[in-house]
């Protein structure tokens, strides 16, 4: 598959069926985020890769409201790292920027291999970094969940939910938030 076909395939499905989560899957899935670009190649991410079913379960149980159809995930991903692993350049503090790009990647590795990775901010961060055993200096930035896309819509979806499923939501126009020189508010 080619970047632009992955980029384009990239969707943050909600219907989901289980898939066999192997080594391989999470090694590869891993090997690509850690080629992400970071300041000074400090590589501040981290990931916790749950495909425990036992695990998967506890997990299941931190998810807010609106994210019952995280139940049918194959594998959660937790992404953390911390502000003192990476650059900060006159306050601005990097992890995230860096975390996020490696998570990027990710996600665009697990489309190629016919996967789904989904981001959510929607869980109890404190509850699932317990679970976890992230430390308390470090940040739970998202949960990436991930499966295998089902055509058949899972019963645990809303009425929004299916809705979304069936066509890739809008996208705002270019010219919504692309400046050429300098900012036009």
């Amino acid at each position: 598959m080619e970047l632009d076909e992955a980029i384009e395939k990239r969707r943050a499905y909600r219907s989901l069926e289980e898939v066999e989560i192997t080594d391989e899957i999470i090694e590869e899935l891993a090997e690509t985020a850690q080629l992400s670009a970071s300041c000074f190649n400090n590589q501040p991410w981290n990931f916790v890769f749950v495909h425990d079913e036992e695990m998967l379960k506890k997990m299941k149980d931190v998810m807010m409201q609106g994210n019952e159809w995280t139940q049918n995930a194959s594998l959660i991903i937790g992404v953390f790292s911390k502000a003192e692993d990476d650059c900060e350049v006159q306050k601005r503090k990097y992890h995230l920027f860096d975390t996020g790009q490696a998570s990027a990647f990710l996600q665009l590795k697990a489309t190629e291999m016919g996967l789904v990775a989904h981001p959510i901010a929607g869980f109890d961060g404190a509850d699932a970094k317990e679970l976890l055993e992230i430390p308390d200096e470090y940040t739970l930035i998202t949960l990436i969940i991930v499966g295998k896309h089902s055509e058949d819509m899972v019963d645990i979806l809303s009425e929004d939910q299916v809705e979304i499923e069936k066509e890739r939501p809008e996208r705002d126009d270019l010219e919504e938030f692309v400046y050429r020189n300098k900012f036009k508010g």
